[in-house]
């Protein structure tokens, strides 16, 4: 073979390599069920019906936007609000819909609540509108909620129990 069918080659493989990595930069990504590490609390993704995923698009032209996972949506709203970039605009957040596992728009998915998810949140994404469900504003007010009745070292605060009278 000669020195410049090798440099084309080379040059092909670079292309398939950096050109082809199979993310198209916005929407949901893929995820490896049972391994992929939720970024906020670090258990593994493997209940398909509560995850989230966080894309934030890149600084720079021409770079690529940064895609997080999480295994709730809690997890995914009180992240975002820790990051120094949590308004820039773009950031898309996807939520997996409760009962049917596909990935939804976040911001315009209807929240209902559940009894168990990964992180004891208590919402349930869907693309459908049901009674008593929340929209996403309420569901992040839902979710701070939540987390004031956990302490910093990650015990439940509950209110104490009265004794009862005469005891």
């Amino acid at each position: 073979m000669t020195s410049r069918a090798l440099a084309l080659l080379a040059l092909l493989a670079l292309g398939a390599l950096t050109g082809c990595s199979g993310d198209s930069g916005t929407g949901p990504g893929a995820v490896t069920w049972d391994r992929d590490a939720c970024e906020r609390c670090r258990m593994v993704l493997s209940d398909r019906r509560f995850a989230a995923q966080i894309r934030v698009p890149a600084e720079q032209e021409g770079k690529r936007s940064k895609l997080y996972r999480f295994d709730d949506v809690g997890c995914a709203v009180l992240w975002l609000d820790q990051q120094p970039f949590k308004d820039r605009p773009g950031i898309e957040i996807w939520v997996t819909d409760h009962q049917t596992g596909e990935w939804i728009d976040a911001r315009t998915a209807t929240y209902v609540r559940v009894k168990n998810t990964p992180m004891e949140y208590g919402l349930g994404a869907q693309r459908a509108p049901a009674g008593g469900a929340i929209d996403f504003r309420q569901a992040v007010l839902h979710v701070f909620e939540v987390e004031k009745r956990f302490g910093e070292d990650g015990t439940v605060t509950l209110p104490a129990i009265a004794p009862e009278p005469g005891r």
